[in-house]
């Protein structure tokens, strides 16, 4: 047993729990992200990037008693020291359901200082109402309408596939290996939680510069990841690791738009280059 199943045996995930009644900061369980990046291919090059999380279902009590309903974004940076585990931080999001808070304003701060003591870095919060304008961009965030990830779906090839386990052995250039800049996207990516075994359904969005990768074999790597057992933000790290040692682009872009479970969606992106990225919301999100 390795270091980070010892831990998440700790783990709320997939163990039963008493529902929070009031609101609890200690709910949230850190996870280290060392232990799993040092399975990674090597060398690794230096990336930047970041984990955007929405939730659906927050809520609370207003001063008087009265429950307040919105939605909610999340972005820790990828260099922070700890990510949070889902069925935590769901079990941290619902504590706050039958607790009295003054303003939203309120609610964000706490939940902004909380998430930065468990994860080690800053984290971007933000709040959304349900029923009106409150200051936010809506063109992107859990409040905006949902839309396909921009680029080339690459999902009608052609192909035959064999392997449903990581295969990064399967990334080639293509036979001409020309110079281009081009985005690929597929809605093929599956991947499974390492602790409970369940599905977890995604879309990939993969950008990048430099010699022409073979489309065909790209495809057949991402199905590759279907029946490999990894959290959301190191199956996106795997991604970009394989692709970066495989096919050496000039610059890289990963970014993967998971399905929603409990009311979170979690969206991890890594680049080889600072990137401005939205918070796009999927059909199946």
């Amino acid at each position: 047993m390795t270091d980070i199943d010892t831990k998440l045996t700790h783990a709320p995930l997939g163990h039963e729990v008493a529902y929070p009644r009031s609101y609890d900061p200690a709910l949230l369980f850190p996870i280290e992200r060392r232990a799993s990046r040092a399975s990674l291919p090597q060398p690794r090059p230096g990336w930047h990037g970041a984990d955007i999380w929405n939730a659906y279902e927050i809520s609370w009590l207003g001063p008087r008693g009265k429950p307040l309903a919105a939605a909610a974004s999340f972005v820790f940076p990828q260099d922070s020291t700890h990510l949070i585990e889902s069925k935590s931080f769901k079990l941290y999001l619902n504590s706050y359901n039958e607790s009295r808070h003054e303003s939203a304003a309120q609610v964000c701060t706490l939940m902004q200082r909380d998430l930065q003591q468990a994860c080690g870095a800053p984290v971007e919060v933000k709040i959304y109402k349900l029923d009106g304008p409150d200051g936010a961009d809506r063109s992107d965030g859990p409040c905006a309408p949902p839309r396909p990830l921009q680029g080339l779906n690459i999902d009608g090839l052609d192909v035959d596939i064999a392997r449903y386990t990581p295969a990064p052995q399967l990334l080639r250039l293509a036979a001409d290996a020309a110079r281009v800049e081009e985005t690929l996207v597929s809605d093929l990516l599956k991947t499974n939680c390492p602790v409970t075994g369940q599905p977890d359904w995604g879309s990939v969005q993969i950008r990048y510069a430099g010699p022409r990768i073979d489309r065909g074999a790209l495809l057949a790597y991402i199905v590759s990841l279907r029946q490999h057992n990894e959290f959301h933000e190191h199956c996106v790290e795997r991604m970009y690791c394989d692709i970066w040692q495989a096919c050496r682009p000039e610059a890289l872009f990963v970014y993967a738009r998971y399905t929603r479970r409990g009311g979170l969606d979690i969206n991890p992106w890594r680049a080889s280059h600072p990137a401005q990225v939205a918070n796009v919301r999927t059909v199946r999100q």
